[in-house]
């Protein structure tokens, strides 16, 4: 008999959980999560995402949809969409807060009870992937996760480090948490991998490079990939408007004049970025079949 049967019916309609993860906190797991469920859904995937990240939920504020409203149906919360397609959607306890400002100052069984109805309450519909944007570190929140999903085998996490070797100590830690869990790895990304300048688009490895696919191989992680930090990414996550393509050479007051295109979804394909994630979402996907042929 299942331990959390409403936990399987929200599940029963999705075919692939993936967690994403990371041991250092700002590494750029949220904006890395944002990537991978943007490039997903424009290689045509229906794409849900689930922020537990309780105590700084972000992923709203990244996809433009911070001020919406979740409503109660009869079959449970419906998540916001981003998309006038409604190919991705999004739910998250910012949602839920007065304000942006507002703390959540939980001590570890109410996180977990929050992170059990997200779970059991949330009513995606048919996704072709969850994607699950965590807090850093080992604690309540990712304990609580893996408890509640464990017994319907989520396909498993992908790792974000940033290449210095102060994230890779912690993100080693992140590794090992998911060997004594039993959730298995399906790669690992690199991210903040050099800087591209706006002006002449020559990569700067400001933070060196080769960590993270150096941490894979040592660990014998499958490398997804590695992305560089981009400003007109920043400031496409930044602005309220997500439907101006970003140009960080373009003057503020120009702005009435700058591109706009129909969502975040066509406007992250302006991004330099976005040829990267594609690249590394096809890597996810070929994990996932090499997976699905091996159990």
């Amino acid at each position: 008999m299942s331990s959390h049967p409403k936990v399987g019916e929200r599940l029963a309609s999705i075919k692939h959980v993936v967690l994403v993860l990371s041991g250092k906190g700002g590494v750029g797991k949220s904006s890395c999560t944002v990537q991978l469920a943007l490039s997903l859904v424009n290689q045509g995937h229906r794409v849900g995402v689930l922020d537990i990240d309780l105590c700084g939920p972000s992923i709203p504020r990244m996809l433009g949809v911070e001020s919406h409203q979740i409503h109660q149906a009869s079959s449970g919360w419906v998540p916001v969409y981003a998309d006038p397609d409604k190919r991705l959607s999004c739910m998250s306890i910012a949602f839920l807060l007065p304000s942006r400002d507002s703390s959540v100052v939980w001590r570890g069984p109410k996180k977990n009870a929050m992170i059990k109805l997200f779970l059991s309450d949330v009513y995606w519909g048919e996704l072709d992937y969850l994607l699950i944007d965590t807090p850093p570190g080992t604690s309540d929140e990712h304990l609580a996760v893996v408890e509640y999903l464990q017994e319907w085998n989520p396909d498993g996490a992908v790792i974000i480090t940033t290449p210095q070797a102060v994230a890779l100590a912690d993100v080693k830690k992140e590794i090992n948490f998911c060997e004594k869990v039993g959730l298995p790895i399906l790669g690992l990304v690199e991210n903040m991998s050099g800087f591209v300048c706006p002006h002449c688009a020559e990569c700067t490895n400001v933070f060196s490079t080769g960590g993270g696919e150096g941490l894979a191989k040592h660990m014998d992680i499958s490398f997804l990939g590695r992305a560089p930090i981009d400003p007109n990414l920043v400031m496409l996550l930044e602005q309220e408007d997500k439907t101006l393509v970003p140009n960080v050479n373009e003057p503020k007051e120009n702005e009435d004049e700058r591109e706009k295109t129909a969502s975040i979804v066509e406007t992250y394909q302006q991004c330099e970025l976005s040829k990267i994630f594609s690249v590394i979402a096809k890597h996810l996907e070929e994990k996932l079949d090499e997976k699905a042929t091996t159990s």
